[in-house]
C-alpha cells in the first residue's frame, strides 16, 4: 500500500486554497507524472478541466467509466472533446455487459441503485486506480450537495489511498460556464435542457429552477452520491 505523508497533504490542503486550478493541476502534474490522472464524467466541470489540463500538459491521462447505461448525448460529447484535445483517455467498464447485467439482477438501478453503482462503477474504478495511480484529480464542487461542502483542494482520499486534487472546488456553476463559454469548450448538449449534473440515463432526471443541482440523480431515492466522492 503507497505511503501518504498526511501532514503535508493537509499542509498543501491550507496553501492550495489561494491557488488558481491551473496551479494546482500544474503542482499534481509535476509531482505525479504519469501516476496521476483525470477522473472524468466528461459534465460541465470536467470538460472545463480537461481544457485546462491539455493547455498545461497536452497528452495526459484521463479515464472514465463506461457503465453501460450512459446517455448518447454523453457519448457524443466524448466524441467532441477526443476530437479537440490531445488527452490519453482510459475507458473502465464493468465485467459484464448490460444484457448479462440485467438477466442476473433486473433493474437493479431501480431497487437497489447502491448496489448498481458498486458493481458498474466502483469496482471499475478501482481497477483504474490499481492501474499506477498515486494521485487523482476531480472536478467536484462545493456546492454541488451538503456531501462536497467541505471538500479541500487537495486531500487524501482515504477509501482510495490516493492524494486528491479537486482543483475547482470553490467554484459556483457560473464560474465553470463563464470558462467553458470563454475558451469554447464542447460540453454535454443535456445541460441546455435542464440537466446539471449528468450520470446514467436511468437515474438522472432533469431539474427545476431552484432545486439542488443534483436533485435529478436518483430522485426520490434516498441517495445523493454514486460512491466515488463519499468516505465510505
Amino acid at each position: 500500500m503507497k505511503k501518504i505523508d498526511e501532514a503535508e497533504i493537509e499542509r498543501l490542503g491550507l496553501e492550495f486554497e489561494k491557488k488558481t486550478p491551473q496551479e494546482i493541476i500544474r503542482f499534481a502534474l509535476d509531482k505525479y507524472g504519469n501516476r496521476v490522472s483525470f477522473a472524468s464524467s466528461f459534465g460541465a466541470e470536467d470538460v472545463a478541466i480537461i481544457d485546462m489540463i491539455t493547455k498545461i500538459k497536452p497528452g495526459v491521462r484521463v479515464f472514465t467509466l463506461e457503465t453501460g447505461y450512459l446517455f448518447p448525448e454523453t457519448h457524443d460529447v466524448i466524441k467532441r472533446i477526443k476530437e479537440k484535445y490531445n488527452i490519453k483517455l482510459e475507458t473502465y467498464a464493468p465485467s459484464t455487459t448490460v444484457e448479462e447485467f440485467e438477466r442476473q439482477y433486473g433493474k437493479l438501478y431501480e431497487t437497489d441503485p447502491d448496489k448498481c453503482c458498486a458493481i458498474r462503477k466502483i469496482e471499475p474504478l478501482n481497477r483504474a486506480i490499481a492501474d499506477n495511480l498515486d494521485a487523482w484529480i476531480t472536478g467536484i464542487r462545493r456546492d454541488q450537495s451538503p456531501t462536497r461542502a467541505n471538500t479541500k483542494k487537495v486531500e487524501v482520499d482515504k477509501k482510495f489511498n490516493l492524494v486528491k486534487f479537486n482543483p475547482i472546488a470553490d467554484w459556483i456553476s457560473e464560474k465553470v460556464w463563464n470558462y467553458i463559454r470563454k475558451n469554447n469548450v464542447p460540453y454535454n448538449v443535456l445541460h441546455n435542457k435542464n440537466y446539471p449534473s449528468i450520470g446514467c440515463a436511468p437515474c438522472t432526471k432533469p431539474v427545476k429552477s431552484g432545486e439542488d443541482p443534483r436533485a435529478g440523480r436518483w430522485a426520490g431515492k434516498e441517495k445523493t452520491e454514486c460512491g466515488l466522492h463519499t468516505s465510505k
